[in-house]
């Protein structure tokens, strides 16, 4: 492989695993359930594009041929993540205690 090949593939894996490493950062550094979904739901699903990306780079230079067989995860993953994200969000907004004195 190329040297110029090899260092855009180490960064993508770097970006990728820095930015699943800021969700991480998040979820734990949030006090509110409703923003700790919102800095893990981004952070991974660019980290798994940064990695994907990379993959597909790594595997379609050394097959000589595009292999495009991985970016079926982050399509799985930016349908399904919204999906859970939402439905997460609603069932802590209906288990919510209400406040004294408000109603819905």
């Amino acid at each position: 492989m190329n040297t110029v090949f090899e260092a855009a593939i180490a960064l993508l894996v770097l970006g990728g695993s820095t930015l699943a490493l800021l969700g991480a950062a998040g979820l734990l550094r949030f006090g509110d359930f409703f923003q700790r979904l919102h800095a893990p739901a981004l952070g991974y699903t660019l980290g798994a594009w940064c990695i994907t990306s990379a993959c597909v780079l790594a595997f379609s230079l050394a097959a000589e041929e595009p292999r495009l067989q991985a970016w079926l995860i982050p399509l799985l993953l930016a349908v399904t993540t919204p999906v859970s994200t939402l439905l997460l969000a609603r069932t802590a907004l209906f288990r919510r205690p209400k406040a004294q004195g408000t109603e819905r």
